[in-house]
Order: structure tokens, then C-alpha cells, then sequence
């Protein structure tokens, strides 16, 4: 109902402005045998990730195959390739990388698509990274169903049609799901699209309840190009802070009698970490075309990445979430959270 918010114990909440921000649902269940009900791993949880480093400690003791990758119409790209190669690194460590076959497979066109059609050259840098580091990959690929121990998948061609059928065994794998909407969102006629994902204009407010925001994951974002296998576009984290600045902006404006008047920049400002190196990318804007498209690899971004995060989670806990030395930085390289008026 329109002003009032229906809760799972019969109650509701009354409400002038309604901001929507659930994150996603992960839909194991659009795969049979998927996730950790299922057959593989996950690291989309808090303790999906401590079940996953159960797993991981099986492995070491008994080393065997490894598959690392996404499920058809996955979005999120980026932590499979960070576990891949995280995981890399740890078993060298361990001195037991020589013991263990690994396979990448995801349903992008090629490796470094991530979603995005490729930032710079995020395709060579990553197949790079897989040859140095003996990670067989298979790409347009849709995994149809997890066995434990066993995973089934269909390569396509360029067309979508079905190319080979596939099976590997492995002792140790992590997944990522697809991403739908929420339940509690799902089918309401004009606040989702099919999957649950609420649809905002540019301002951040859905078009039909023009007093309700969404932020995050939960947006409904359109894919940035037609793959032979339905992938998604990540909602990456300046993107996410960027659509959280415009939205509270327009509800200040709306409380002041205004029309909503500003826009998230979307920029996008990525370190993916390696364990050893890592790659870092900036999108100006994440969704092309972009006015800069820009990536490089190194060890410096492993080291950036520790950096980076000890600082996130001093923002968090100080409640600050742009000083003014990083407004400052990052306007210097051109990434600021609202679009210019005009």
C-alpha cells in the first residue's frame, strides 16, 4: 500500500520516503546441486565464507580439483576472480599447488568481461595471470548442475547455441550464484522488473511510487550488452556510495518542497587482490561509454588492497563516509560521487 510498509509479523510501518536498500537474494536455487546446501562453496556470506574455509582446510589435507567460477546470469565477477587466485596463492604457500588441477568457468564471453565488456585491458592482464599461474579456463559457459564431487556444464558458441557438454570433478569448489530481488519485493507490478530488482530513474526513485529510493545491489540495472550467456552488471561499491549521495540529496530536496535534482556519477574504482598482486581498474562511468577506462596490474595493489580495507573499516566505525582528504584524492584523479547539474 501506498505510505505504509508491510513487515513479516502482520505489522506495518507508515512512511513519507521509503529507501530501498536489501542487497540481493542469491538464487542457488536456479542450479541444481549449487551452494552451500548444496555441493559448492560460497563467499557471498559472512558465514558462507567461514564454511567455505572448512572446505578449503579438507582440501589441503587431501589435495584433489579445484573449480572456481559463476552461475548463468551471475553479475558479480570480480570476488571469483579474487578467490581463484587468492586460493592460488595460499596453496603455494602451503608448498601443494603442484598437487592441485584448477578450472575456471563462468558465463562471460571471455575472461576480464567481468560484467562490464572489459576495463582496459582486464582481458590480456587476466588471461595473463591464469597462464602464469596454470588455471584452465572455459568461457560461455553454463554450469546446469552440481554433483558432490562432480560439475556439469554446457559450452556455447558465440550464437548461444549449445557447443560441448562438459564434466569436472573436483574436491573443492566455489560458485557464485545469480542474483534476483528479495522476496519480500518480488512481482509487485512496477516497483520490480522480472527479477525482483527495483527500477529507479536517474535520480535513484522508482518511476510508478515516486516516494521510494533503492541503492545497492537490489537496483535494477540493464546488462551492458547481449552475451550468448545472460550475465548481469555488478553494482560495485563508489557506484553504490555514489547512488546512496544522490539519494539523500533528493529526499532533502523533495523535504525542502524541490524536485529531486541530482545524479550518482556510477563511477567505479576497483582493487582486485591476487594474494601476492593484485589488479586495479577505474571506470568513469562503470557502465560504457566511459570518459576513463583505465587498469594495471602489479604487486603494489595487493599492498593497496590491506591499506584499503583497514581504512574502509575506520570509516565505518567513525561514521564518516567521505573526509575530506579523500574527497580531495579522488576528485584529483576525476571521481566524485554526483554527476555535475547540466
Amino acid at each position: 500500500d501506498e505510505n505504509r510498509l508491510e513487515l513479516n509479523d502482520d505489522s506495518s510501518i507508515e512512511y513519507d520516503y521509503l529507501v530501498i536498500a536489501t542487497g540481493p537474494k542469491l538464487a542457488f536455487e536456479e542450479v541444481e546441486g549449487l551452494g552451500p546446501d548444496g555441493h559448492t562453496q560460497s563467499v557471498c556470506k559472512t558465514g558462507h565464507a567461514e564454511t567455505a574455509h572448512i572446505d578449503f582446510k579438507k582440501l589441503v589435507e587431501d589435495p584433489g580439483p579445484v573449480v572456481v567460477g559463476a552461475a548463468p546470469m551471475a553479475s558479480c565477477f570480480g570476488p571469483a576472480y579474487e578467490y581463484l587466485f587468492i586460493l592460488d596463492t595460499e596453496l603455494k604457500k602451503r608448498k601443494i599447488r603442484d598437487k592441485i588441477k584448477m578450472h575456471f568457468v563462468t558465463p562471460e564471453p571471455y575472461i576480464g568481461h567481468l560484467g562490464l565488456d572489459g576495463v582496459g585491458d582486464t582481458k590480456s592482464m587476466l588471461e595473463s595471470e591464469m597462464r602464469d599461474r596454470h588455471v584452465h579456463w572455459t568461457t560461455n559457459a553454463r554450469i546446469t548442475k552440481v554433483e558432490e564431487g562432480k560439475m556439469h556444464f554446457t559450452e556455447v558458441d558465440e550464437d548461444g547455441n549449445d557447443k560441448k557438454e562438459h564434466e569436472l570433478e573436483f574436491k573443492h569448489s566455489m560458485i557464485l550464484p545469480a542474483f534476483k530481488g528479495v522476496d519480500a519485493v518480488m512481482d509487485i507490478e512496477g516497483l520490480t522488473n522480472p527479477r525482483g530488482f527495483i527500477l529507479i530513474d536517474d535520480h535513484q526513485r522508482n518511476p510508478k511510487y515516486q516516494n521510494i529510493f533503492a541503492v545497492g545491489v537490489c537496483v535494477a540495472i540493464p546488462p551492458v550488452h547481449a552475451t550468448p550467456i545472460a550475465t548481469g552488471a555488478p553494482k560495485t561499491g563508489y557506484m553504490i556510495e555514489s547512488m546512496v549521495t544522490a539519494t539523500t540529496h533528493n529526499i532533502v530536496n523533495l523535504l525542502k518542497g524541490d524536485e529531486p535534482d541530482q545524479k550518482g556519477s556510477w563511477n567505479a574504482v576497483c582493487l582486485a587482490d591476487f594474494g601476492d598482486t593484485g589488479v586495479a581498474f577505474v571506470a568513469l562511468p562503470q557502465i560504457p561509454p566511459r570518459n576513463m577506462n583505465w587498469a594495471s596490474r602489479g604487486k603494489w595493489v595487493h599492498v593497496a588492497k590491506i591499506a584499503y580495507e583497514k581504512y574502509f573499516l575506520h570509516k565505518v566505525r567513525a561514521a564518516k563516509t567521505e573526509p575530506i582528504y579523500e574527497k580531495t584524492i579522488m576528485k584529483m584523479i576525476g571521481v566524485v560521487r554526483l554527476k555535475e547539474s547540466g
